[in-house]
């Protein structure tokens, strides 16, 4: 790479120069926990790849919004920095409010980028559209190159909503092709992603580019099995159970679970016994109030005993509930990737996910888990059965979901990034800014 931090060796007999990003997620903090609110796998994504980023010596700045008065910045570790900008009061707003800050947050960047030493930044990369407006207008007062990492699109989730979902709004889609005609590059998960860029918003092929993001391979492992994760966590050592994590909302489709597991004892009255579903999150966006609703939606369909909700967990505590589960589900109705899938799989345990966007990349059919079309209870319900009715297969399923998840990993991702960067800023003349409305 041309721009490691003075302290890199390059292998050719010289040092490179300095080298650091600028890194904008405004709508959720790097150090939130992930799972709650609308802190997901982008907030996993953004810091691990930031951690390998700045172990091969760029050093990487993450710019989010003031929520409260009293935090100040922070180096998260070695090389990766948490800095707040100020935009509204220093209180949280929901993010659909934020839309009305991106010029006060672009203002508050631009305050502090005055204050640096020219040619501080080598280049800026955003994450969600918000943050995206953000980078764009940087970008343009600073000329400093623009990547962009969606991780969702208005239009691929509008033509993908769930039950009584609303929609999102057009300002959202627009704001995206906005960003899409205006940044230098683009990063998607998938080259499913990467098609949706070009056909949904017109990106130019050319600057779309593939990477895959990863899993902790040395957090997420088989570990010492299923029976000691059950026993750390106190679950019963027979018990058939399978696993959502994740923000509680009606896109990630947790009621397809609560529905599964009706079905599935309205066939087999004799599992109730030993059934449990577990549901691990907590509530985010226009899913509020989605975790009481789903608690009287178990109640009605008579299985309330089954089903169990219990809060977010950190990433430490997490591989155990992976390791304890005999299946982990991911029943989104889209999804760029599927962060979960992977940590679960890393685990040894089976997956079954929607046929969906990035989840046909995540999860290897028939390998490392199972593939659903659609969200019919009564299919998840047979496959979720057959599968727990098949302890072999599981075990089979065990063995291709670790080597699956372990051409995965964030060093893996971090790589192909700076490959991105470099292409970035060594052709010049490939991201000079169109002034688009």
């Amino acid at each position: 790479y041309l721009w490691r931090r003075q302290s890199c060796w390059t292998g050719r007999g010289e040092v490179a120069m300095n080298g650091r990003i600028a890194t904008f997620m405004v709508h959720t903090s790097p150090l939130e926990q992930a799972g709650t609110g609308d802190a997901g796998g982008m907030n996993i994504y953004v810091v691990e790849s930031a951690q390998k980023i700045a172990a091969h010596g760029i050093d990487v700045d993450i710019y989010t919004r003031r929520t409260d008065p009293h935090q100040s910045d922070v180096e998260m570790s070695p090389g990766v920095n948490v800095k707040y900008l100020d935009a509204g009061p220093a209180t949280p707003l929901k993010k659909e409010e934020l839309p009305t800050q991106i010029s006060a947050l672009t203002h508050s960047f631009m305050d502090i980028y005055r204050t640096l030493p020219a040619d501080y930044y080598k280049l800026i990369h955003s994450h969600y559209w918000i943050s995206g407006h953000i980078g764009w207008n940087v970008s343009s007062a600073t000329q400093l190159p623009l990547v962009h990492t969606m991780h969702t699109m208005a239009r691929v989730k509008n033509l993908a909503l769930a039950e009584n979902e609303s929609p999102e709004p057009d300002v959202r889609a627009y704001g995206e092709e906005q960003i899409v005609r205006n940044c230098a590059a683009l990063i998607a998960n998938t080259d499913a992603e990467a098609a949706q860029l070009v056909s949904l918003y017109s990106a130019c092929p050319d600057r779309v580019f593939t990477v895959a993001p990863g899993v902790d391979l040395q957090r997420f492992t088989p570990g010492h099995g299923k029976a000691a994760a059950r026993a750390a966590l106190n679950i019963a050592a027979d018990a058939l159970m399978f696993t959502f994590v994740g923000r509680i909302q009606p896109h990630k489709g947790p009621e397809v679970l609560v529905r599964s597991a009706a079905e599935m004892l309205s066939h087999s009255p004799h599992l109730r016994a030993r059934l449990a579903v577990v549901i691990m999150g907590g509530p985010s966006g226009n899913g509020t109030e989605e975790p009481e609703r789903l608690k009287a939606l178990a109640k009605f369909l008579g299985v309330e005993d089954v089903v169990h909700f219990v809060p977010p967990y950190t990433r430490a505590e997490l591989a155990d509930w992976y390791r304890a589960s005999d299946l982990v589900c991911v029943p989104s109705y889209t999804e760029s990737f599927g962060l979960v899938a992977l940590e679960a799989q890393a685990c040894g345990t089976p997956v079954v996910a929607t046929a969906v966007g990035g989840l046909r990349t995540a999860v290897a059919d028939g390998i490392s888990g199972a593939l659903v079309d659609g969200h019919d209870a009564r299919a998840w319900s047979a496959v979720i059965s057959r599968l727990l009715s098949d302890p072999a297969h599981r075990v089979g399923l065990s063995v291709g979901a670790i080597e699956h998840a372990s051409h995965f990993g964030w060093e893996a991702t971090a790589r192909k990034t700076l490959d991105v960067y470099d292409w970035v800023l060594t052709n010049p003349d490939q991201h000079s800014l169109k002034v688009v409305q």
